[in-house]
Parts: structure tokens; sequence; C-alpha cells
């Protein structure tokens, strides 16, 4: 899995639920979707465009009246709706739930498979602020998603970040290595 695509993808909240029921095999009609997402319109319709946008999914083109679109995922999206729907098909509660669809929360799991500094997070998801990351580390501790060790063999100390309980599985769904 490209980082930088998942980074793409998850900027918006909607995007990895309408790329896994895609993949379900939900109908690709704004409406069905729109339906079974549950999200508010302008949040859903921003995501479907931000998917179009990135190439993942298309208007079907013989199918559907023109104001009520059908979209299908391109080969690109169909990939991309593989790691979604793995993600989306653990049982996960409702709190969890939104800090999921932040835009940080999977491409930081994603790099956190085995146990990485701070840093080489930062760097590898490229135009994180420092106060986003941190929050976005902070938020995954409280549910236990990922662990915080001190590294004491180095000077100064420095903290080590490893996915954990759910947050590894998320991290193995996605397939991205450090």
């Amino acid at each position: 899995m490209d980082i930088n695509l998942l980074v793409k993808v998850t900027a918006r909240a909607w995007s990895l639920d309408i790329l896994a029921l895609l993949h379900k095999g939900v109908p690709g009609r704004q409406a069905a979707l729109l339906g079974a997402t549950g999200a508010g319109r302008t949040a859903f319709a921003q995501s479907l465009k931000h998917l179009t946008e990135l190439g993942l999914l298309i208007r079907n083109p013989g199918h559907g009246h023109p104001l009520r679109p059908e979209y299908v995922l391109t080969e690109k999206g169909r990939a991309m709706a593989g790691v979604a729907s793995r993600i989306r098909a653990f049982d996960i509660d409702k709190s969890a739930d939104a800090l999921l669809r932040r835009s940080w929360t999977v491409p930081v799991l994603a790099l956190s498979g085995r146990p990485v500094h701070y840093s080489r997070i930062k760097g590898g998801l490229g135009q994180i602020t420092d106060r986003a990351l941190s929050r976005s580390l902070k938020d995954l501790q409280a549910l236990n998603w990922i662990t915080r060790d001190i590294e004491n063999a180095s000077y100064p100390p420095r903290p080590l970040y490893q996915a954990a309980n759910m947050g590894a599985r998320i991290s193995r769904a996605v397939g991205v290595t450090p």
C-alpha cells in the first residue's frame, strides 16, 4: 500500500466507508451509499468528489440519470477498496469509529506496525504537522491502539511507538511497513 495514497484517501472523513461499501457490493448510487454510511450530505458529497478526483471512482458511463449518477471503482480504486473493507470489517465501537474517520489515524497506525520513533512517523507522513501527529498519537494511546515506550538505550531517551490491539490489526490490514 502506498502511504501517500492512504494519506490522501483518509483526508476526507467518509472515504474509507464509501470504498468499503462499494467493495461489499452496495450499489454505487449516491442515495444508497449515503444511507449506508449515515454521513451528512455535505461531508458525504465532499468525500465522493475527493475519491473521484483521486481516480479511485468514476461515473458509470452507461448507467443512470445524469443528475443521479452511479459510481464504480477504478482498478486503482479496487485495490484501495480492499484495504478499506478489511479495516471497516473490524468490530469498532462508536467512540473509536469517530477517531478512525479522522485524517491521520489510519496513516499513523500504518507506519507504527513495528516500534518506530516520532521522527520516523513524521518523516513518513510528510505534510503532517507536529500538533496533528502529537494529537493523533495521544488519541490512539487513549484507546490503547498504540503504545509508547521510552527507549533508555539512547541519550537522550526517546519514545518508541507501536500499534497495539485494534491498532495493530488495522496496521496489518493496511500493509505498510515503516
